[in-house]
């Protein structure tokens, strides 16, 4: 075992270690051969190197750190080389940003910079493994910001890294660039000063086991940032941090040209945070293709409003780009602020002006629990998100809102920074959808406070929709369980009318036309549907329904 190789000098050959498969054989660089001292105190950047330049100039192997505690500034990692943390060794960044050697390319401050604890650059068949841990000692980055905090009642607006501001720190805590074939499993990462991880413009990744624990107070933590990257597995997980836990991205700092972040698989993931959960964005200048994210938990403990997640699921195109292909299944959401937040904008246009364009999407078997913002998918006026497919969710509520929320004129905000709570409230307590077409809706149990008063479903500017089996709580005073605005082209069918349902249907807007109303359970209701007088007559079939007599 790895454990017992301590005193093996470096360039002596080891079989069948616990990193590698049986049979397999390793040189072994061992870094107290190199001088490294782990007593937390002394700084072992040099020997830290050393042993990797060493490692790599053999033809490969493992850099093995033994038990004990390592100071050190930037680490440069290289091809064939696995950096090995055995358990009790923890590789400790240096508190002195002078320690860590700057590389260039992305700006030399900012929520990623050109300082690491851990880097490398077009390596190939790298790792880090082990059992032991990397800690940032992130909080020797941080100040109070002696920001005024809003009152309670805003705490569903708030976010709890907004109490401290960084001082210039290293970020992100490991950086790879343009590497193939790279390997991190099972190491604990802790107190990253900014973002943790970051792969860029990198191919084949295998992100394993990894168990990332930030403070939840802590500025631009972010989990897991794969940007650029292709051929991407994510898989058992845990993250807790005080940014987004899992954020793809389409950028590059680093000045070559944008390449799709494509094939990513993410699975059996615990996910927790004061930000997102899974998110795409904000950066979007390139595309997202074939995007799996499927089997995990996204949560908080009874903790106040903002520590919690803010949305689950946010799913954003506002920089020119192109996202197409996503499929989200089989997630369990508790105490998440917004379970699914979908947003098309347009921060940073396009030559011509117009935005990028989010297709394809698809996300089923949900349960979320404990929410108290509204879900949402919303394009721009003449830009619709296409093609969106939601089955199978059960979500429940907290919010009741009243119903004079019902009728708030929503801003567009075309070049605002997305963010689910940047809307306000929304007048649905389920689901707001504005610029969308394709839209199918199956299955859904949407569930409130006693005191909610508005509408479960409400779409505005939606063409070719498709509401299928639609279980709503009941809610109070006059609103309907469905409001259709502006609406094209949508079959509802399969529905129930909740206990005390004034109205289940309620359609308005001139433009409205072609929705069809077949095979609903409405025994509940007082009437069916409602139309608005500007309603064009003939707009609404109402087939095979059950209403009273």
């Amino acid at each position: 075992m790895l454990a017992a190789v301590g005193l093996i000098a470096a360039g002596d050959t080891l079989g069948a270690t616990a990193a590698l498969p049986a049979g397999a054989a390793t040189r072994v660089f061992d870094v107290r051969q190199f001088g490294a001292v782990g007593d937390g105190q002394t700084l072992t950047t040099e020997a830290l190197n050393a042993a990797v330049t060493a490692c790599h100039a053999a033809g490969g192997g493992l850099v093995y750190l033994p038990p004990g505690r390592y100071l050190s500034g930037m680490v440069e990692l290289r091809s064939r080389v696995t950096l090995y943390l055995d358990a009790g060794a923890t590789l400790l960044g240096s508190t002195k940003l002078a320690d860590y050697a700057p590389r260039s390319g992305p700006p030399a401050r900012g929520d990623a910079n050109q300082r690491h604890l851990i880097f490398a650059r077009d390596a190939e068949d790298l790792g880090l493994a082990g059992p032991g841990c990397l800690d940032g000692q992130g909080p020797a980055f941080w100040e109070p910001s002696g920001r005024v905090k809003p009152s309670a009642a805003d705490g569903w607006r708030d976010v709890a890294t907004y109490d401290w501001k960084p001082r210039p720190r290293p970020s992100p805590l490991l950086e790879f660039y343009n590497c193939t074939n790279l390997h991190l499993t099972d190491v604990r990462i802790q107190n990253a000063p900014g973002w943790t991880l970051r792969p860029i413009h990198c191919d084949n990744v295998f992100i394993r086991g990894l168990r990332i624990h930030n403070p939840v107070w802590g500025p631009n933590t972010d989990g897991i940032d794969p940007t650029c990257c292709r051929n991407v597995l994510i898989s058992d997980c845990l993250i807790e941090t005080g940014d987004d836990a899992i954020c793809l991205k389409s950028e590059n700092p680093y000045g070559e040209a944008l390449r799709p972040t494509r094939n990513i698989t993410i699975t059996n993931c615990i996910l927790s945070s004061c930000c997102n959960g899974l998110k795409f964005g904000t950066a979007t200048r390139g595309g997202f293709e074939n995007i799996v994210f499927s089997n995990s938990v996204i949560f908080n403990d009874d903790v106040p409003l903002n520590a919690r997640v803010i949305s689950g699921i946010a799913l954003e195109m506002v920089d020119g780009g192109w996202l197409e292909g996503v499929l989200v299944s089989n997630i369990r959401m508790q105490r998440v602020r917004t379970p699914i937040f979908i947003r098309r904008g347009n921060r940073t246009p396009r030559p011509d002006g117009t935005p990028g364009t989010l297709r394809g999407v698809m996300i089923e078997n949900i349960h979320a629990t404990d929410s108290v913002l509204t879900s949402s998918v919303t394009g721009l006026p003449g830009f619709d998100i296409e093609e969106v497919t939601l089955s199978n969710l059960r979500f429940e509520s907290q919010e009741g809102g009243p119903a004079d929320w019902t009728h708030r004129l929503i801003p567009e905000l075309p070049r605002g920074y997305p963010e689910a709570r940047n809307f306000g409230r929304l007048p649905a307590f389920g689901f707001y959808f504005r610029h969308v077409r394709g839209l199918r809706l199956r299955h859904l149990e949407l569930s409130a406070a006693r005191t909610e008063a508005r509408p479960a479903v409400f779409c505005e500017d939606v063409k070719d929709l498709e509401l299928d089996g639609l279980r709503s709580a009941p809610t109070v005073g006059q609103e309907p369980v469905v409001r259709l605005v502006q609406t094209k082209r949508a079959w509802v069918r399969g529905c129930g009318a909740p206990p005390g349902t004034k109205a289940f249907l309620e359609v308005r807007g001139d433009q409205s036309e072609e929705i069809v109303l077949t095979d609903n359970q409405l025994l509940a209701a007082t009437e069916a549907v409602r139309t608005t007088p500007e309603v064009p007559p003939r707009t609404v079939a109402a087939l095979g329904n059950a209403t009273r007599l």
